[in-house]
């Protein structure tokens, strides 16, 4: 893990969205050394359970700078939001605003409405969102009738959004929804909650989205007593994190090439697979690529590469191409942060990678100071970890500590 990938993305998101608040979604990625940084950074938190609303409050973390956007809450949760003094959350249905009723009619609801996008990785309208035309309007009114306070209209036009402009959309609808709110009777409607969608990789940026979103904020919401939050998740987890992974044994077979010709294919296990690290593949759709860890000349063959357990669905690419490699050679996944270890089980025996953690001495110097991180968070393999040292002449100095905190 890098935390100066981190830091500079939370950098860059302020740069380019400085209306726009991160809540950082817990679900992608749990690990708490990222939490404790971007609470340390000064991001906001969406939690969708007790459990992350317990991770997140025991850091210190104010209860204001924390929403509960799950619109499908048990009612345990609920009343352990309400003892901790986590007072904004998500609904979209009628019987989710009877059970608030029930159990904290003191909330500030924030209401869900579905925009769906045109492309995206992990669609959510599928699960969560009422209509913004047809729902979302008699829910205003039956929140009314109830007595409980609706302060804001929430979205999320799905997970890894491969459209830019349903933001527009989406915020249109909210300021719609905003004026309707207000003949209603919910005369104090505060909050747009933007939702996720936007991409972590690498390569990725969000400097296109975010011209989309700044001009529809700007056209519909000028007001700045109206607050802007957003749930990012992936855009700051996923390429943060590198995966090494050590091949522990091969097979090889033949098969018939496209034109018919026999062709050898390798068959690669690795120490992690789809029930670890790699279950991003199954249940976030990601398409992973695997490099070598050193550079090889050798001529790429196909192959393909398969997870230690003894399940035949542990297959994490079942074509590719990879230079021929021996047992005991390491490849290198990039982009594995994102809703990678927060649902990985230790299936068949296999133990979770260990994750460690690198960091500038220059950032560490300023994180360390920054509540509520603190250096006995971090312990290294050996004693404690090595005091920033000034830059030598001939370079950059940087500390490897490991994350024992899981």
């Amino acid at each position: 893990m890098d935390l100066g990938e981190v830091a500079a993305r939370y950098r860059r998101w302020r740069e380019l969205m400085p209306r726009v608040e991160p809540f950082y979604a817990v679900k992608c990625n749990d690990d708490k050394v990222l939490v404790r940084t971007l609470a340390a950074l000064g991001a906001g938190f969406d939690c969708a359970s007790r459990n992350e609303i317990e991770l997140i409050t025991g850091l210190g973390v104010a209860p204001e700078r924390i929403i509960f956007a799950n619109p499908a809450k048990m009612a345990s949760h609920i009343r352990h939001a309400s003892a901790v003094g986590v007072d904004i959350m998500t609904f979209d249905s009628e019987p989710e605003l009877m059970k608030i009723k029930q159990y904290m009619p003191h909330a500030q609801l924030v209401l869900r409405i579905r925009c769906d996008a045109a492309a995206a990785q992990c669609p959510l309208g599928i699960k969560f969102g009422c209509d913004p035309g047809t729902d979302a309007p008699r829910l205003l009114k039956l929140a009314a009738v109830l007595g409980l306070e609706v302060i804001g209209i929430s979205f999320h036009v799905g997970s890894g959004c491969g459209e830019t402009e349903v933001y527009a959309r989406a915020i249109q609808y909210c300021r719609a929804l905003f004026t309707l709110g207000a003949t209603l009777g919910h005369a104090r409607m505060r909050l747009v909650d933007i939702g996720g969608g936007f991409p972590g990789g690498t390569h990725s940026s969000i400097k296109e989205v975010s011209l989309v979103i700044n001009e529809a904020v700007e056209t519909h919401f000028p007001d700045r007593n109206v607050r802007i939050i957003a749930e990012p998740g992936r855009y700051f987890a996923a390429a943060a994190y590198s995966l090494a992974v050590m091949i522990h044994a091969k097979r090889e077979i033949v098969t018939k090439d496209a034109s018919g010709e026999d062709e050898t294919h390798t068959m690669y296990f690795m120490n992690d697979g789809v029930y670890g690290s790699f279950n991003c593949v199954l249940y976030d759709h990601q398409q992973v690529e695997a490099t070598t860890l050193y550079p090889h000349t050798e001529k790429p063959l196909a192959c393909s590469v398969w997870g230690p357990t003894c399940d035949s669905l542990d297959c994490v690419l079942p074509a590719a191409r990879l230079p021929p490699l021996p047992v005991g050679a390491w490849l290198l996944f990039r982009d594995m942060g994102a809703y990678t270890m927060p649902v990985a089980s230790p299936f068949n025996g296999f133990p979770l990678p260990k994750v460690r953690t690198l960091v500038d001495h220059r950032l560490w110097s300023v994180l360390k100071g920054l509540w509520p991180l603190a250096e006995s968070q971090f312990e290294p393999n050996l004693g404690r970890v090595p005091a920033p040292q000034p830059p030598s002449p001939r370079g950059e100095r940087r500390v490897f500590v490991e994350c024992a905190l899981k």
